[in-house]
């Protein structure tokens, strides 16, 4: 899992396959250590050790080999992304939309709790209205839906600044210390380049945390009546409808104005969630 650190053996499931990549003479021992505790418990750890920093291009061929093939394995076509296609065609009706009328089209949350708007399709509305008195509650229905095998996506729309990573990373770790389950982080719109197409085209395995945010401080968009935060918006839209269309567990949480305020709350609300209720 991209940025993830790596954690005590007892918390991963049997769905991991490690990695570990070193220079020849210049291992980092508290990584080597880590790496060690997880071969010896029987975790599978795959080790590559480069003679030179000059070898670090042979990996980059490698790796992209290895995304093809493994895409190939999970029914991805490595070289193409319809579905992210399909989000962008819905993200430029939305904008096109707003250029009518100059406003977005107008959506409604199932519940709002705690000061926040959550937002999913009927099918998964459904699934988590029964912890709908609390942010909490929502969040532990919701996560209650992953099962072996499958992982926690969380999809950020907020900025990618140093304390907002270092936030959801801390939050990836305690999820996945929580559930078992592997948890992959994204900024978006970002990530729709690339794993993107996964969580809409690949197995139905996600349990996706959709976390979007007002934008209090927008740019106009030259030359068109729209602002950059109304493009983000719209994006987070298409690759949530086109998500709901591909039948996936989903859930958006809108943060409102005060992004840092409000993940600050989300989290909290995330711990108790996983601390309430076993996942899986």
């Amino acid at each position: 899992m991209a940025g993830e650190a790596v954690g005590k053996p007892g918390v991963y499931g049997k769905d991991r396959v490690f990695a570990y990549l070193a220079l020849k003479g210049d291992a980092d021992a508290d990584q080597e250590r880590a790496v060690s505790a997880l071969e010896a418990a029987g975790q599978p750890v795959v080790r590559i050790i480069l003679a030179s920093r000059e070898d670090l291009g042979q990996e980059f061929f490698r790796w992209e080999i290895a995304t093809a093939v493994a895409g190939a394995v999970i029914g991805i076509d490595p070289f193409d992304q319809p579905d992210v296609e399909a989000s962008k065609i819905k993200t430029r009706a939305l904008t096109d939309a707003y250029e009518q009328s100059g406003a977005m089209a107008p959506e409604t949350p199932f519940v709002q709790v705690g000061g926040f708007s959550l937002f999913a399709d009927a099918h998964n509305a459904d699934a988590l209205r029964p912890g709908k008195s609390s942010l909490a509650g929502v969040l532990a229905a919701h996560f209650k839906r992953a099962g072996a095998g499958d992982y926690l996506g969380l999809l950020a729309y907020i900025d990618r600044d140093p304390a907002h990573v270092k936030t959801l990373a801390a939050l990836q770790a305690k999820l996945r210390d929580a559930t078992g389950c592997a948890v992959v982080v994204g900024f978006g719109p970002r990530f729709l380049h690339s794993t993107g197409q996964a969580y809409k085209g690949g197995p139905n395995s996600g349990v996706f945390l959709q976390i979007t945010a007002d934008h209090p401080k927008d740019l106009q968009v030259p030359g068109r009546k729209f602002t950059f935060g109304v493009v983000e918006a719209a994006q987070a839209r298409g690759d949530l409808e086109v998500l709901e269309e591909r039948g996936r567990r989903l859930l958006r949480v809108h943060l409102g104005a005060d992004v840092d305020a409000g993940l600050k709350t989300l989290v909290a609300a995330c711990e108790e969630a996983v601390s309430k209720a076993a996942v899986g």
